[in-house]
């Protein structure tokens, strides 16, 4: 019974449908604000097989649809963190994350190591401000819930990686405003203070971002690791890693770092 308990939160939590048992690493990636777990899944198949590809798929969305939207950053890292533990101490894992997906993932793997002594052996955050960054803060003070929905509409529409045929269908339109909103009130729940003697992380990091994209403060990064901080700006907005050329760049750089980290 235990056993059937946690394969189902597993299928709940996690889309994974290239699976690999036998891999060495597994790589977990987490979606932006308003998104599913469709595109990054996906990269199972750009992947050899000594790396599993899943993507973390939140309350409110695709089969978990009838679920309330998470409250704050915390009960999504506990969600996250209690159903892949026993998966997470079997083998290496890497964490990739895109905008609202790198600030998760870099909470999940704080939480990770300050409670389990566990760390990715690599982080990949894309289209993201380092957590303990002025610009971060900034973030954290946009009114959400007061902003319209035709200006999140717009916002949406401006950042790209929605199809616009989607947007023309009312009730999809009206719940992706809602994710979104949603989204961004969880991230406003996160805080993160850096001490002068704690750097929380040990393993390499690798920051994403597309050229055309609003610029990053990706240089507070250093201050969260003591291995190597590595930068790449690809060609396009802020959803460059949707083109399949940067897709290609991405996946063949992901198992290059992988296979560095030693495994």
């Amino acid at each position: 019974f235990c056993c059937l308990f946690v394969f189902l939160e597993m299928e709940k939590l996690v889309a994974c449908p290239y699976k690999r048992p036998n891999a060495l690493c597994r790589l977990i990636c987490f979606p932006w604000a308003g998104g599913g777990t469709s595109q990054l899944a996906q990269w199972g198949k750009l992947f050899n097989s000594s790396t599993e590809v899943s993507s973390i798929r939140l309350p409110g969305r695709e089969s978990r649809l009838k679920e309330p939207f998470a409250k704050d950053m915390t009960t999504i890292v506990n969600e996250i963190t209690t159903v892949l533990l026993k998966e997470l101490q079997e083998k290496p894992f890497a964490f990739f994350g895109h905008s609202f997906g790198s600030y998760i993932s870099f909470a999940v793997a704080l939480h990770l190591k300050e409670k389990y002594g566990l760390e990715p052996i690599h982080l990949f955050v894309s289209g993201a401000h380092a957590p303990n960054s002025e610009e971060f803060l900034h973030i954290k003070s946009i009114p959400v819930c007061d902003a319209k929905d035709e200006d999140i509409l717009t916002y949406i529409q401006f950042l790209g990686g929605t199809p616009p045929e989607l947007m023309q269908n009312e009730d999809i339109r009206k719940h992706l405003i809602h994710t979104f909103k949603e989204d961004i009130r969880v991230l406003q729940t996160f805080s993160f203070e850096t001490s002068e003697r704690n750097i929380p992380f040990s393993c390499d990091i690798t920051c994403f971002n597309g050229s055309e994209d609003n610029p990053y403060d990706s240089e507070a990064w250093h201050d969260l690791t003591s291995g190597d901080i590595s930068f790449y700006k690809l060609p396009g907005g802020h959803f460059y890693l949707l083109e399949p050329s940067n897709e290609i760049f991405l996946t063949k750089h992901i198992t290059k770092c992988i296979e560095n980290a030693s495994l």
